[in-house]
């Protein structure tokens, strides 16, 4: 599947540019409680076919106009849906730019970030871009969230930097205390911090970094799997997946860590805060389902008859569906929680 390939590729070439880096100590919940799992039946879905074919839609975010909006690695274009499912396309200016994330910026627009064009990029809601290219070379930029003082915060996975960029074009950088921690999902605590993930095998770690470039590390415990993908805010606390540990976490803001099992094998990839305190996350595993983490741990996986195509990234619409971006079959899921 070519999608697939494409991941593979990608994972590749971050290993090759992107190795690990050391442990360090963490504090952990003595309560690492698997939680109960339960598969519903098959619910109702409904999916928009993208335009552009083989396009690999993967980062999505609701934007300020009340649309979802999401990119597109192959097809280089920012795409808009309307909650009614008209889809419209924008082309990047910088070919093979490989858009990762998005996010709504404080200024009513979408800022994005460009993993192979390594640029940050700028789009209002009426399609115009402007680009700002990174100060280092080859820094592969990948997740992106905005503050409340008005910046948008994001990680370079292959420059093991945070970088943050002003909604007036200026960068500034801040380097890892780990070697080739390869950060990659970044998101706003209620700390007024920006709160990372570090993926790579021996950094596994959860990062924090203050407005004033301050960092702190958060290790999950020494055997765990690991490899964290996606953050997302939560009460007083952050969630965030373990692709290859399979499970989903919570980490409070002093850093102690409770981890809920997913089943085995499915990889959990993005994240997402709902409604009542529960979190939603995509697989990248080869299944066809959104998980459900309730903020009191309990878990439910929803399988769906009707998604065709690996569910990558997911957000909440302005009318409170989830909306999610299927990466093989170059769709658009929405569905009622």
């Amino acid at each position: 599947m070519r999608p697939r390939l494409l991941l593979a590729a990608v994972a590749s070439a971050l290993l090759a540019h992107c190795s690990a880096g050391g442990p360090v100590a963490t504090p952990y919940s003595a309560a690492e409680r698997p939680a109960a799992r339960a598969r519903s039946a098959p619910a109702l879905t409904s999916e928009y076919t993208i335009p552009t074919k083989a396009s690999d839609p993967e980062g999505i975010a609701t934007g300020p106009d009340g649309a979802v909006w999401f990119t597109e690695g192959a097809g280089n274009n920012i795409g808009r849906i309307s909650t009614s499912g008209k889809i419209k396309e924008f082309a990047i200016p910088t070919a093979e730019s490989h858009s990762y994330h998005i996010a709504a910026g404080p200024d009513k627009a979408l800022w994005f970030t460009e993993f192979a064009g390594n640029k940050i990029g700028r789009v209002t809601t009426d399609g115009i871009f402007k680009e700002y290219p990174l100060p280092s070379a080859s820094s592969g930029p990948e997740g992106i969230a905005s503050d409340p003082d008005g910046s948008l915060w994001f990680t370079e996975v292959c420059g093991n930097r945070i970088g943050e960029i002003t909604t007036g074009g200026t960068i500034t950088e801040y380097s890892l205390t780990t070697p080739h921690a390869n950060p990659l999902g970044i998101a706003l605590g209620s700390d007024g911090a920006m709160w990372f993930t570090e993926s790579a095998s021996t950094a596994n770690a959860i990062g924090r970094i203050t407005p004033a470039g301050k960092i702190t590390r958060y290790a999950l415990p020494k055997g765990t799997k690991g490899i964290p993908n996606s953050i997302a805010p939560g009460k007083d606390s952050l969630w965030f997946t373990e692709q290859v540990g399979a499970s989903v976490d919570e980490i409070t803001l002093k850093g102690t860590i409770t981890r809920y099992a997913m089943p085995a094998s499915t990889e959990p990839l993005d994240i997402v805060a709902g409604a009542g305190g529960a979190h939603w996350n995509t697989f990248i595993g080869g299944a066809d389902d959104l998980g459900r983490t309730a903020a009191g741990g309990n878990v439910n996986v929803f399988a769906f008859t009707t998604i065709s195509g690996l569910p990558y990234g997911v957000t909440v619409g302005s009318d409170g569906a989830l909306w999610f971006t299927e990466l093989a079959a170059n769709k658009i899921g929405r569905v009622s929680p």
